[in-house]
């Protein structure tokens, strides 16, 4: 009767994995106790065959992988195979000098027949062939294939971060499922530990040469002396005995050793590829182009006089026949080719079909829904720019625009997913917010977009276009034309920062359409961590959770950063007990928030600068507010406010600086509301939100006759502005 210890032992040791895991230290056990026991003769042909087989089995495996990944457990597998061959090095050794003076058979079949072979009646020659196959082994391809370990690592190491940012930026693109990252990170994280690996298992078969070729000579020189002292033995007979014994015993562990060295080497200059070995070599060097020029030139070397011209003619005709065969295939390839760039984009490959794919009359839920927030579609010719194999860096752009943005703003900013979209132009592309598009404009990925500076005064050749970002003139150049523009006080943009730019400022614009109640939740989560009472006593005691989010909207949509979340709920506990609505509530937290606003468009030592409003208009503003009209301003008044704006923005963004408008703390929402309505991008700042401790600089007036607009202008307009 078994008990249940028994039977769960039993089950263990059945399973194909638990045997494995139980025969693998028992057979490294057997390894060690070869190099200490005596083994008899017989089964020393077995383990002799058995490396031989084992050796073979390495290489056809490593000839057959698709990538070095998919022998990752090959650097153990050669310390076994290395420490096996030392083992029967060992035992070999011991019958050799103990056996040796009885015969040519003494350690077995197969180091006499391996010798005998070799050697063919002359020591010197088989010595000669021994040592050439270690020089082979040990120089060349082992020495070669431990330098490329020792390179192949130190640079997947040092690629790791970048290949980490890489996995990092097609996530928030959406090219990848967080499960699907995992994995790529772990098969990074397999591949550094991998190649580390084979830096040192290189070492293993290096020691194994060098092992080899001094065995070979404590066989020899111990054997000749063992075989005249001991047994009797003329110095010619022990000469001959043991040499074709060493000689036999080397072959016997220098094979298999080269063909481990070869299998190391293959694997440590593999690429990955979707092919094996054989069919990435045959892939690439069956040319067309490169078997005609190979026909015609042995044809030729087989007309000069004294060549083997039957040999060379014949070789000819081969290559021009396989030129002819490659001929039929290139083509289809490329056919193929053609038909995936003009189908799809190159940068990832279509998912499997299912199977509604084959119906085009049946519609799905998926085709009619995006519920991506932000979306950058882009025409065919851009998909470079975010084909990571040509060099395209918008994905990593992107990633960095959106950790700066949400730094900034104080919430993180949802993930941006890139597609191409057959309907757009070739270098179109198209900004996405939700389901509205808030911006389009066309780059060049095969130019630089040149703005021009303050002393700028060539005309450049180029297409002419305004900066989709900043509406400045700029002209898209030839990469030659750089230095030509930078020495012209140009400053040269290259396309992907173009796009991601002007995704910038869609993002800075539209922020409070990224931020929904789910986000708002996930920022009080981490606050509760640091600050729970504060938490736990307004929201949503105090604030609810869809109040906080509308007030957190209102703040954005104006440009103030919500990171400071603690004083937002302390400020909405203390209107907690009034009446009012979300856009009063955020009015009235905004002098406590502005501070961080005006820190990002200027840096504190800086002085703000600042465009005020003429005191006539602004009395008229006030008045017409007192009268209840609101701000509906005449409309060549509005021009003119609008273009003397526009006249000072200009010319502090070729500064690099960012005016503030500043108006009473009555007209601040009305004002600001007026220049959103004529879609002009401006910070207002009630006189109020200014700190006491910035410096301020005027650098321009709205209003009054220095602006433009005259004061009777302003009387005419009867109030109605």
């Amino acid at each position: 009767m078994s008990t249940p210890l028994s039977s769960s032992l039993t089950a263990r040791l059945a399973a194909p994995g638990q045997i494995g895991g139980v025969l693998l230290p028992v057979g490294i056990l057997a390894l060690v106790a070869m190099m200490v026991l005596p083994l008899p003769v017989l089964l020393l042909d077995i383990f002799f065959v058995f490396n031989i087989l084992l050796s073979l089995l390495i290489l056809m495996v490593a000839l057959n992988s698709y990538r070095p990944l998919d022998f990752s457990s090959f650097p153990s597998l050669l310390l076994i195979a290395t420490v096996l061959r030392l083992a029967l090095n060992v035992a070999s050794t011991r019958i050799v000098l103990t056996e040796g003076h009885t015969g040519a058979d003494a350690a077995g079949r197969v180091i006499e027949a391996f010798g005998a072979f070799v050697i063919a009646g002359n020591f010197a020659v088989g010595i000669v062939v021994f040592i050439i196959l270690v020089i082979i082994n040990l120089v060349v391809i082992t020495k070669g294939a431990g330098r490329v370990s020792e390179v192949s690592a130190r640079f997947t190491l040092d690629a790791m971060p970048g290949k980490q940012m890489a996995i990092d930026a097609d996530m928030n693109a959406g090219n990848l499922t967080p499960d699907q990252a995992r994995e790529r990170r772990a098969e990074i994280a397999e591949e550094a530990d991998f190649y580390g690996s084979m830096d040192g298992a290189s070492k293993f078969v290096k020691g194994d040469a060098v092992a080899g070729i001094l065995i070979l000579a404590a066989n020899i020189i111990g054997g000749i002396i063992i075989g005249t002292s001991q047994h009797g033995l003329a110095l010619g007979q022990a000469a001959e005995v043991y040499v074709l014994l060493s000689i036999g015993d080397g072959l016997v562990a220098q094979i298999p050793s080269l063909l481990l060295s070869i299998a190391t080497a293959i694997i440590v200059t593999r690429v990955s590829s979707d092919h094996d070995f054989a069919g990435h070599i045959g892939k690439q060097v069956g040319l067309t182009r490169a078997w005609v020029p190979v026909a015609a030139v042995l044809a030729i070397i087989g007309l000069v006089p004294g060549m083997p011209t039957g040999l060379f003619l014949f070789a000819a005709l081969a290559s021009a026949a396989v030129a002819w065969v490659r001929r039929g295939q290139d083509g289809a390839a490329d056919e193929g080719t053609a038909t995936l760039r003009q189908g799809g984009t190159r940068a990832a490959l279509p998912a499997p079909a299912k199977a509604e794919d084959a119906n085009p009359s049946v519609i799905t839920t998926e085709d009619v829904t995006d519920y991506a927030r932000i979306t950058i579609q882009i025409g065919f010719g851009l998909i470079p720019l975010i084909d990571e194999a040509e060099g395209g860096a918008l994905v990593s752009r992107i990633t960095g625009i959106r950790r700066e943005v949400s730094k900034a703003m104080g919430f993180v900013v949802p993930a941006v997913r890139v597609r191409d979209d057959l309907s757009l132009g070739s270098n179109a592309y198209r900004i996405r917010i939700g389901q509205s598009i808030v911006a389009e404009d066309v780059v060049y990925p095969d130019r630089k977009l040149a703005l021009p500076g303050g002393t700028s005064v060539r005309k450049l050749r180029g297409v002419e276009v305004k900066d989709p970002s900043f509406g400045l003139d700029a002209v898209w150049i030839l990469p030659h034309q750089q230095a030509e523009a930078e020495a012209d006080d140009h400053v040269v943009v290259e396309p992907d920062s173009v796009i991601a730019t002007h995704l910038s400022q869609m993002l800075y614009a539209h922020a409070s359409r990224l931020l929904g109640p789910d986000d708002v939740q996930g920022l009080v989560d981490v606050l509760d961590r640091s600050a729970p009472t504060l938490v736990q006593s307004v929201v949503p005691k105090l604030v609810p959770l869809h109040v906080l989010t509308a007030v957190m909207r209102h703040l954005l949509a104006e440009r103030i950063p919500v990171g400071d979340l603690p004083r937002i709920l302390e400020g909405l506990a203390e209107l907690s007990g009034r009446t009012l609505e979300a856009a009063d509530m955020a009015e009235a937290l905004r002098p406590a928030l502005a501070g961080q606003l005006l820190q990002q468009i200027a840096p504190i030592k800086e002085s703000l600068p600042l465009v005020t409003l003429a005191p006539d208009l602004e009395e008229l503003l006030v008045r017409s507010q007192a009268k209840g009209a609101g701000l509906v301003l005449d409309q060549s008044l509005a021009e003119r406010i609008l273009k003397r704006l526009a006249e000072i923005s200009d010319d502090l963004a070729g500064q690099g600086r960012q005016p503030v408008v500043v108006v009473s703390s009555s007209l601040r929402r009305l004002f600001a509301g007026f220049l959103k309505s004529h879609a002009v991008d401006a910070i207002v700042l009630a006189v109020s939100e200014l700190p006491e401790t910035r410096r301020i600089e005027i650098v321009g007036t709205l209003g009054g006759a220095q602006s433009g607009v005259p004061a009777r202008d302003l009387a005419a307009s009867g109030g109605q502005i």
